[in-house]
């Protein structure tokens, strides 16, 4: 249950003074449905208003609050003409200039004789100083009223600044005195106030610096949400470790089997991950783990090999993948490996219906299957192992922390290993598997090939095409890769349809097209035509970024290369030098370049190590948008931004850590605060897994 406390911030906005249903609409738009929502909704600047010149003095495009006397009233000719207010003082003459403006309203509010204090733009026109459409217009006793520095905040179409303004006000004297969740002696080093006037001051910055990220105000808010953030996952890892775990230890007698017959040797880093996972295995409690390795690392054989433990001590393993092709990629690039060792392995997807898949799950029920590939669908109720001891999760970030604890609960203390082939930040890894202990594969197998990376304007397509049909004529295969347009699915096709209409005139049938919108089986269909050699060029949109493995695919050719983030520019160019051969990946981009996307593009010519990549991507686009958390099931922030506020992440980390330790249920004065801080940043799911109350 939420704490009393926060109720009367969880209520719609419309039950604000003067919200009605449309400006709640636009305030759902701008910040979200909740009153708690315009809390989080920060200033990103300030309007000055301090400066106060004589008429004469005020210098063109800066915001001036100046006295005046109003001299006269035009009104205009036309609807088309503005309505102007002709002012003065001793200095010179100030137009007031109104576009659809209402007369009477004007006369009312600017009285021919009267002294007037107007606030807004001065620009400089024909001769003559104008304010189009002041910000303010009062009497000198009502000067006090205009804030000196006035908070700028994100608007949408048909929310005025105003409106919005007094309306954040509203939700501000709703807030209750929040107990202290924070230790007093970080408050005391830090020098932070108390979390109330925190977001007072966030919202009424008093000089240019309260506005910063590094004020004391606007760090101690950050801080606090990355503490609702490292608690809820210390909490979560804290109810896994709890939940007893079984001790799996074997002579390795599989696994020497299973080296023997690699076509190739394991990597150091392979190897150093394996024996930290054999450690996890081996102790009481479960494992979690996370295995984070670049594009063409050798994921997949490690959780191969690590399954091949539980295995021989008599129990079953599973493999959960995002997608259905990348789930019969992984049983194909086992399946050889598994069936030399006498093992018996399947695959089962939503697309598996009837008397085969019932056989599958009786036989999995019986416990005569080793390892079990998959989509989502390996959670499904009437999926029943015999014995689950080893579970794998790959791309953990398509998938959220609740399906990953759904996945354990398929067996009695399941050991987990999650892996990304996603290079992740340290800080963005540590909000996302704070939970998890993490081993990272940072070389690649031997004999791989660089590969040659140009960026390329757009204006030389037809050399880019004729450049890929000689190399096609050559032997090689070519990925063509079409732009993503504003996240919509149909406008990718639409895209990638055209492109390969255009390829498929000049290269004719050996042009294939694989997109989003097309049929699980559609899709299968031409990636092993591709895979077969059949087709020579696959157009595709960003379906085909993780995890498809061709190894004679060595050209990649991605259009608008500047509308890509790097992360996910550098998983594309991950699909070609996978095999000996050498590997080029081609950049088309639009001119003119932006500063961001040029920096991006001079880093992917400079460097393949996708952790660099990664902590590049963090510190050129912000937190939020690696990844693109919305649909990665990383944690979108309010507050803190880990590219500013990264030092506080370890802090919230090792407090989250020292608090459930002192006070693992909490039950103490400070852990019934942190309840509240954990409902008040929507943690609270974490909550459930608390022992009491």
């Amino acid at each position: 249950m939420r704490p009393e406390i926060l109720f009367p911030l969880f209520t719609e906005t419309s039950r604000l003074q003067g919200v009605g249903p449309r400006l709640s609409k636009l305030l759902e738009t701008v910040a979200g449905p909740h009153i708690v929502d315009l809390l989080w909704l920060l200033p990103s600047g300030v309007i000055d208003r301090r400066f106060s010149p004589q008429i004469a003095d005020a210098p063109h495009g800066v915001v001036c609050t100046i006295t005046v006397n109003v001299v006269e009233h035009r009104a205009p000719p036309n609807r088309r003409r503005p309505y102007v207010v002709l002012c003065s003082d001793e200095s010179g003459m100030l137009e007031l200039i109104f576009f659809n403006a209402k007369g009477d309203y004007l006369m009312q509010l600017l009285p021919l004789g009267t002294t007037r204090v107007v606030s807004g733009k001065v620009e400089h026109y024909n001769n003559s100083y104008q304010m189009p459409h002041p910000d303010h217009m009062i009497t000198p006793d009502q000067v006090e009223g205009i804030q000196a520095l006035e908070p700028i905040y994100p608007l949408t179409q048909g929310l005025l600044p105003k409106i919005l303004r007094r309306t954040i006000d509203g939700a501000i004297a709703r807030l209750p005195m929040m107990p202290e969740w924070s230790d007093t002696a970080l408050l005391a080093r830090e020098g932070w106030p108390p979390w109330n006037e925190s977001l007072r001051v966030a919202h009424a910055p008093a000089t240019h610096e309260a506005l910063s990220l590094l004020a004391p105000t606007r760090r101690r808010l950050a801080y606090d949400e990355l503490l609702a953030n490292q608690l809820a996952l210390a909490m979560v890892r804290q109810h896994q470790k709890r939940r007893k775990g079984r001790s799996i230890e074997c002579d390795g007698a599989l696994f020497e089997r299973a080296e023997k017959a690699l076509p190739y040797q394991l990597t150091g880093a392979q190897r150093m991950a394996l024996a930290e996972i054999s450690a996890d295995m081996a102790e009481s409690a479960r494992m979690l783990r996370l295995l984070q390795g670049d594009v063409g690392s050798g994921k997949t054989i490690v959780a191969f090999l690590a399954m091949l433990g539980a295995i021989e001590a008599g129990y079953q393993t599973a493999l959960m993948a995002p997608t259905e092709i990348l789930a019969r990629q992984h049983f194909q690039t086992i399946s050889p490996l598994a069936e030399a060792l006498g093992l018996r392995i399947a695959v089962l997807t939503g697309r598996d219906k009837g008397r085969a898949r019932e056989a599958l799950l009786a036989d999995l029920a019986a416990g005569e299957i080793h390892v079990l590939v998959g989509t989502h669908a390996l959670f499904q109720q009437d999926v029943n192992f015999h014995d689950l001891a080893f579970a794998v999760v790959d791309e953990q970030h398509r998938f959220g922390v609740h399906q990953r604890v759904a996945f354990s609960d398929k067996g009695a203390g399941i050991d987990m290993l999650v892996m990304t082939a996603t290079p992740i930040p340290r800080t963005l890894a540590m909000t996302a598997y704070g939970d998890l202990d993490v081993s990272r594969l940072t070389e690649k197998p031997p004999g791989r090939q660089p590969i040659t990376t140009r960026a390329i304007p757009a204006s030389r397509l037809d050399e880019v095409v004729a450049a890929v049909g000689r190399s096609v004529e050559n032997g090689a295969r070519a990925y063509w890769v079409c732009p993503l347009v504003e996240e919509s699915e149909l406008i990718d096709a639409a895209a990638a349809e055209e492109r390969h209409h255009h390829l498929a005139t000049i290269f004719g049938p050996r042009v294939g097209l694989v997109h989003g919108r097309m049929k699980p089986t559609e899709k299968d269909a031409v990636m092993e035509a591709f895979k077969s050699g059949e087709i020579d060029i696959l157009v595709a949109t960003t379906v085909i970024e993780v995890g498809v493995d061709v190894p004679e695919a060595t050209i990649m050719v991605i259009e608008h290369a500047e509308r890509f983030g790097l992360a996910q520019l550098h998983q594309l160019r991950g699909r070609v030098g996978r095999g000996v051969s050498a590997s080029s990946c081609l950049l088309l981009y639009h001119t003119p370049l932006g500063e961001t996307a040029r920096a991006r593009l001079k880093v992917l010519r400079e460097t393949e190590d996708g952790f660099r990549i990664a902590e590049e991507d963090l510190r050129l686009r912000g937190s939020g948008e690696v990844l693109g958390t919305r649909q990665s099931g990383l944690p979108s922030f309010r507050v803190a931004d880990l590219t500013v506020h990264g030092d506080l992440l370890e802090i919230a980390r090792d407090d989250a850590r020292l608090i459930l330790n002192r006070d693992p249920d909490l039950v103490s004065e400070r852990g019934q605060a942190l309840r509240v801080l954990l409902y008040l940043f929507e943690r609270d799911a974490a909550v459930q897994f608390l022992k009491s109350g």
